[in-house]
């Protein structure tokens, strides 16, 4: 029977529900599609056939039963705000009837769940209990399917497959199927007279045909196993399924084969989302030790964006210079309180004028698009223009580096002069951008040391080409790796992290949890190379060891370097590490002017400006130097043990200083031997004696090979022992921290003031 001749009643109805053992009491979930049974006998209008489809149910669950109806609207998808009581849901294939949707909806005693993606409203007694203070999730722990499940409710499809049951991505998210994952979307919500931002994230399919919704499988086999219980009602079904049952099936199926719910064939998500986006990742070509320089002008012009091809690209050639171990964290994966965002990739993006002029474009610059812009494409006015279009707040001829990574819009970057000339009423703006599955990526070198006590040394290498923002970071590391790989004598392994920025870190500090303890501390290495002075930001403990080697290897090295408290220079990923939960003292050097200078951090900062005219080889090389010198102060750095008593008869050993021929030298040398008694390490000795680390250590070591002082080290590592200067005049050379002074002199205010994958390590050729 054709379904416009097929006819049915409220009894026909009744009687259908009752037949799915659906009862009084019972909570259900219902999906509608009504056309699918044909006409209403009696009803000449859709508000009447949806009265009698209410009447039906409320017959059958009673007074005691609760009704839910998916009144999804995909707000936040579409950058829309989400109205709680406001929003129409525009229905889909899960439930076509929309005027139901909304006639339900809009029922005296109806509540809404503030779900901006996929809300459902409720009628009954226990409506407010399953839908109120959802948790950000749409199908994950807590959701609505999720207390669905819980208190035992079923599933009605009205006219529709099993499969467009959206329950079926509840369980898909619970068990994990490898075409789906989680993504954040953010808007704002409004419920009643408040108004709040709010994020949420909603565990979308791979957009590759491979992985579109398909639950006709399942179906077949919930049908078949009698999970799924069917009568025909006029031209088509009425399905019903208790939620625990098919939960409970359909992971089972899942188990067997994680495709079941998708068109398929089964294949590797990143390899079909590249294939559906046409990646077409840049080649680049180290020449083996490649210097600073070299790795610069190879690296700096890659669209490095925090995941992508040119990201990819640029740590798969430095891959090539040292033994690296790529980490690789899919698109979705929980690192502690953050997502793994989408891969993102610009083919092509421009402004011009209506008659074809094209003002400028993607190609010229990659800053001249907003970092994970969202695509668009069209005729706007000018207005409209303006409010997505970006400058640079100082620079008048420099585009600005915008991204929107988690707060999605699109968005064009040009200079300021640029956009003054935009005088027209409309323009036409072409974004064809793609996000798409992949994998975040953290290379780790590890040079291993007496000790498992790690010190990690870290840089970010995302932000499409710019030099000083931190490419400039990322290769002084890569050279202070190389000249630790070359000493034998190390006391503490030392990790360095070539990471995106934020996420990178916490996506590696989450899924190496049991390294944790073993992080004695570390480096963050940012904008070394412009014309500056050094910068270091203490940890926020600020009084570690760290923080007492480091600075005094700065005092040594830099007689203009300054230093400063937590989060008073600058803030990166040190935070993380820093952060609540970790607590490892990480410091950050950089070469930043203070927070109080007009160009803070330094002029041209994310902006175009940031090039290889910026930076300096030389200043690059000369923080490599001074990194060297903070980890050389911190591996050696030990609590030295007297095996003497009383002053030292100099002479009988051959290392008298005569007071008369050099007397701030004898002075620095009986300051430092009268503060050995095992309570105090070399770098504290340095400190309250007002000498270099290097020179505290010389006496140490001086007295150490006499057998006049042994080293005490943490869990019995070997004290690690360095050449000792040639002794002059039967001496040794002692000079006081002159370059403390000179940095006294230069600013002392301040100074006081889950899935998850490796890929195997590259060996260096």
């Amino acid at each position: 029977m054709e379904a416009s001749e097929a006819r049915y009643t409220r009894t026909d109805l009744t009687a259908a529900l009752r037949q799915l053992r659906i009862r009084a009491g019972d909570t259900v979930f219902v999906h509608v599609c009504l056309d699918a049974l044909g006409a209403a006998e009696g009803c000449l209008t859709m508000e009447s056939r949806c009265a009698m489809l209410l009447a039906a149910l409320l017959d059958v669950v009673g007074v005691g039963g609760t009704l839910l109806v998916p009144t999804y609207t995909f707000s936040f998808c579409q950058q829309q705000p989400f109205d709680v009581k406001r929003t129409p849901t525009p229905g889909g294939p899960w439930s076509t009837s929309v005027e139901f949707l909304e006639y339900f909806r809009r029922l005296p005693g109806v509540v809404r769940s503030r779900d901006p993606i996929h809300s459902v409203a409720g009628f009954g007694p226990f409506a407010e209990e399953l839908l109120a203070d959802v948790p950000p999730t749409c199908f994950g722990a807590g959701s609505v399917f999720d207390r669905l499940r819980q208190v035992g409710g079923k599933i009605c499809v009205i006219g529709a497959g099993l499969g467009e049951a959206t329950f079926m991505h509840h369980v898909e998210e619970m068990v994990g199927v490898p075409f789906r994952y989680r993504k954040l979307f953010t808007g704002t919500i409004r419920d009643g007279d408040a108004t709040r931002k709010a994020g949420w994230l909603y565990n979308v399919h791979i957009l590759a045909e491979n992985g579109t919704p398909d639950g006709r499988r399942l179906e077949a086999k919930a049908r078949a196993a009698g999970v799924c219980r069917s009568v025909t009602v006029g031209a088509g079904e009425i399905l019903a399924v208790e939620s625990r049952a098919f939960y409970d099936l359909t992971a089972r199926c899942l188990a067997d084969d994680p495709w079941l719910t998708a068109v398929g064939p089964a294949g590797d998500p990143v390899a079909l989302e590249d294939a559906r986006v046409g990646s077409a990742p840049p080649e680049v070509h180290l020449p083996k030790d490649a210097s600073i320089e070299q790795m610069v002008t190879a690296l700096w012009h890659l669209p490095r964006d925090l995941v992508s091809d040119g990201y990819d690209a640029a740590l798969g050639a430095l891959a090539t210079q040292l033994p690296m171990t790529i980490h690789e964290y899919p698109t979705g994966t929980e690192a502690w309180s953050w997502i793994v965002p989408e891969k993102w990739t610009c083919h092509e993006a421009y402004l011009e004028t209506l008659d074809g002029r094209r003002l400028f474009s993607y190609a010229d610059h990659p800053l001249h698009v907003v970092s994970y812009s969202l695509p668009f494409e069209g005729e706007v006015t000018r207005e409209e223009l303006m409010k997505h279009l970006h400058v640079h707040h100082q620079l008048a001829d420099a585009i600005p580096f915008i991204f929107k990574y988690y707060e999605r819009d699109w968005g064009l970057c040009c200079t300021r002069a640029m956009r003054e000339t935009l005088t027209d009423e409309r323009y036409r703006v072409v974004i064809r951008t793609s996000s798409s599955y992949g994998t975040l990526k953290v290379g780790e070198v590890v040079v291993p040391g007496q000790s498992d006590e790690s010190i990690v040394v870290c840089a970010h290498l995302c932000h499409p080409a710019m030099v000083n923002d931190d490419l400039s970071g990322v290769v002084v590391g890569m050279d202070a790796m190389r000249a630790l790989r070359q000493r034998q004598d190390l006391r503490y392994t030392y990790r360095f992290l070539i990471v995106p920025e934020t996420i990178g870190s916490v996506a590696w500090l989450s899924h190496h949890e049991e390294l944790i303890p073993r992080l004695r501390g570390g480096l963050f290495l940012e904008m070394l190379g412009a014309e500056q002075p050094h910068a270091l930001q203490r940890s926020i403990m600020g009084d570690t060891e760290l923080d007492e080697c480091f600075t005094l290897a700065l005092e040594a090295h830099d007689p203009y370097g300054w230093a400063a408290p937590f989060w008073k220079v600058i803030g990166n990923d040190e935070r993380q590490f820093n952060a609540p939960g970790v607590r490892v003292p990480m410091l950050s050097l950089t070469r930043v002017l203070p927070l109080t200078a007009r160009d803070w951090p330094y002029r041209g900062y994310h902006s175009s400006a940031d090039n290889p005219e910026l930076v300096s080889i030389r200043r690059l090389e000369d923080s490599r130097d001074l990194v060297l010198r903070m980890l050389d102060t911190i591996d050696t750095n030990a609590t030295p043990v007297n095996r003497f008593k009383g002053e030292v008869f100099c002479s009988r050993y051959g290392i008298h200083i005569d007071w008369w021929e050099n007397r701030e030298a004898n002075q620095a040398f009986f300051d430092v031997l009268m503060l050995i008694d095992g309570r105090r390490t070399i770098a504290q000795i340095a400190r309250q004696c007002g000498v270099p680390f290097e020179s505290a250590r010389t006496v140490v070591e001086t007295l150490r090979a006499h057998g006049l002082v042994e080293l005490a080290c943490d869990e019995g590592a070997r004290a690690p022992a360095r050449p000792v200067a040639a002794p002059q005049h039967e001496g040794i050379s002692l000079t006081p921290n002159v370059a403390h002074g000179a940095s006294m002199a230069h600013g002392a205010s301040i100074t006081h003031g889950a899935n998850h994958t490796t890929v195997a390590a590259s060996e260096a050729r």
